[in-house]
């Protein structure tokens, strides 16, 4: 790796999928924030030399975050979610969004770029009013220049998930929006058996039984094909005809409904927290504290694909590069 190129505060930090995506285009985390405890300690466990401050951001004054080129946060998307109550702004937690532009504008020196990540659904949500409303108090911050895509893993990143999101970059300055462009499509998927290792037994309480899942008779009879992923949906199960795995999702840490299923030589199982890990596209060095199981599928539902960022994260420090050398 060279030498890093440009600063960032990360907001909304999670796990660090955001942090591992711009560290490894070459940029240097240099404060980050998370409320949840449980993922910061999964943070810490995996950026020990970063500072992280454990903290409600609307608690956070911007005199004690240090200035960085770009701000990076993927804000909480529970209020804008298909899955979600689809309150929107009227969620506390949709508020929370304007507090990126508060630290932006506060900040005696505002960094070049704001990159956002959030669900598909941001875009559409409340008859498009919602991205409406984020795009003008983007440009009210100073950020005029704005750049938009929803960007599908399974479309852009060699990753076998279905995972839609919206990215938002915001620049400041015309010629840094002028010198970027969103990655081109990369489909070309590892297989997901690359992923998901089905000829060694995981622990027994990821496998289901006749003692331990309702509809396990259900189960024995539509879940066959080592060659796919399945999701129980309360009341059916669904096969992924695609060889993909579904999106992952937060709600994988409340009650498991959502945890994909697989079978392998030993039995029905969901996948393991390190596998899900894997479909984020994190590296294999990449651990979990030693925390309960729901805590990690919670963290990673709620992290990004590492490579999908990584490759606009890229492709933003090109922008800056060619605009600084012009």
């Amino acid at each position: 790796m060279g030498e890093d190129r440009y600063t960032v505060d990360s907001l909304f930090a999670g796990i660090g999928g955001i942090c591992r995506a711009f560290t490894n285009s070459e940029c240097k985390i240099i404060w980050a924030n998370e409320f949840d405890s449980k993922a910061c300690e999964t943070y810490r466990h995996n950026f020990p030399d970063t500072m992280l401050v454990e903290k409600d951001i609307r608690q956070i004054k911007t005199k004690d975050i240090p200035e960085a080129d770009i701000i990076a946060a993927g804000f909480p998307c529970q209020p804008f979610s298909l899955a979600g109550l689809h309150k929107g702004f009227d969620d506390p937690r949709g508020k929370l969004f304007i507090e990126i532009t508060r630290i932006a504008t506060e900040m005696n020196k505002k960094p070049r770029v704001l990159f956002l990540e959030n669900v598909s659904n941001l875009l559409k949500h409340n008859d498009h009013k919602t991205y409406e409303f984020v795009e003008q108090t983007l440009k009210d911050a100073g950020y005029k220049y704005i750049r938009k895509k929803v960007m599908n893993t399974k479309d852009y990143s060699n990753i076998p998930q279905s995972r839609p999101r919206i990215y938002i970059i915001a620049f400041k300055c015309k010629n840094d929006c002028l010198n970027f462009h969103f990655p081109n499509k990369n489909n070309n998927h590892i297989p997901i058996n690359d992923i998901i290792d089905r000829t060694n037994k995981k622990p027994q309480r990821y496998y289901y039984s006749s003692h331990n899942a309702k509809y396990y008779n259900d189960f024995v009879k539509e879940i066959t094909d080592q060659e796919s992923i399945y999701q129980f949906r309360r009341v059916y199960i669904r096969k992924n005809k695609n060889h993909l795995c579904p999106a992952l999702t937060a709600c994988m840490g409340s009650g498991g409904h959502n945890v994909p299923i697989i079978i392998d030589d030993f039995g029905i199982r969901k996948l393991t927290p390190e596998e899900c890990l894997a479909f984020q596209g994190f590296p294999n060095n990449f651990k979990f504290p030693d925390i309960a199981d729901n805590h990690k599928y919670k963290q990673v539902g709620n992290s990004v694909t590492v490579p999908v960022v990584e490759s606009i994260a890229k492709n933003i420090v090109l922008a800056l590069e060619k605009t600084d050398h012009s």
